[in-house]
């Protein structure tokens, strides 16, 4: 029971108070537009933010605000403020994988929470396949 509620406990974000993005808290930045919130984020994002969001990137923030459940493949959406709280399933090129937004993930893409390779898991060698098991008879 107590290794539950450990497990349960390591997976709620680890903060001390209230979120806080460059120092602005998580009200403040749902009130900002996307121009002022496009000043806090690093280069690569402000620089996207600046030039606009692509139609596909609209419809999803669309969809988003409506409250549903979103699948997607715009693994270079940025997470904006509004996206809070919300969850949406990202395409890694073989299933949806259904993520949670949480404020830490404000500036990020989408792609880096659905990873697109496994870690390799090795099975054990076959038969002949060290000199060891040369000689060893099949029945």
């Amino acid at each position: 029971m107590i290794k539950m509620a450990k497990k349960a406990a390591a997976k709620l974000p680890k903060r001390k108070g209230e979120f806080a993005y460059k120092g602005s808290s998580l009200e403040e930045l749902k009130k900002m537009s996307l121009e002022e919130f496009a000043e806090l984020v690093p280069a690569r994002q402000r620089r996207t933010l600046k030039h606009g969001f692509s139609e596909d990137h609209r419809k999803l923030l669309a969809r988003l605000r409506k409250g549903e459940r979103v699948r997607t493949h715009l693994r270079d959406m940025i997470v904006v403020p509004e996206m809070i709280g919300k969850t949406v399933l990202i395409n890694n090129g073989k299933e949806w994988n259904p993520v949670e937004i949480m404020p830490e993930m404000i500036g990020h893409y989408l792609g880096e929470f659905a990873l697109t390779r496994k870690k390799v898991l090795h099975g054990a060698a076959g038969i002949g396949a060290t000199r060891s098991s040369k000689y060893i008879p099949l029945k």
